[in-house]
């Protein structure tokens, strides 16, 4: 699954993220801009640039080459990148987790593809990372993440105040997690 390539409906799949991403992530990620504001941090207009991310895809790629960060992309049917999905922080030893992070493109929201991306990484993360679990947090008021989180069997187990600077400010943070296994250390 990690290099493999699924299909989550008639029009869009799931599949690693490629160094020739940059330029479709940078008109997806402009197209969403304003709709994502609000969950996101402010960013330097360079990061809505070919160029800046084909940087950000430099850094993510060598991250996942060393083990701590597994990137993928939703793409249509032409292959445009239409949302982004991540573990980060990749912990193996006796912890084995990761953190999940993820955006859909302001024309594909509301269509299930988070639900059904979070549930194909999470499989991911249980059978072939070895994962014992993932978390994920929202700003208090992204209700539709907490939604897609709940449907993939995520539970909130916590919330940090002033956890992220999103949209100019430290933003309170409802923390989840799901268990992916409680078996044996599978190392």
């Amino acid at each position: 699954m990690i290099n493999d390539i699924h299909r989550l409906d008639a029009e869009v799949r799931l599949r690693p993220v490629t160094p020739a991403d940059a330029s479709s992530l940078a008109v997806a990620l402009t197209r969403s801009r304003a709709y994502m504001q609000p969950w996101e941090p402010v960013r330097p207009d360079a990061f809505y640039t070919e160029q800046g991310q084909r940087e950000r895809l430099a850094g993510m790629l060598a991250d996942r080459d060393a083990g701590r960060v597994m990137p993928w992309v939703l793409a249509d049917e032409q292959d445009r990148v239409v949302g982004g999905f991540s573990l980060n922080g990749i912990v193996l030893g006796s912890f084995r987790s990761g953190v999940l992070g993820y955006w859909v493109d302001v024309e594909y929201a509301g269509r299930g593809l988070a639900t059904a991306a979070v549930e194909r990484i999470c499989e991911s993360a249980r059978d072939e990372l070895r994962l014992h679990r993932v978390e994920a947090g929202t700003v208090l008021d992204n209700v539709a993440s907490q939604r897609v989180l709940a449907k993939c069997g995520f539970e909130q187990y916590g919330m940090a105040p002033r956890y992220m600077h999103i949209n100019g400010e430290w933003r309170d943070h409802r923390l989840f997690q799901r268990i992916l296994h409680d078996g044996p250390l599978m190392g």
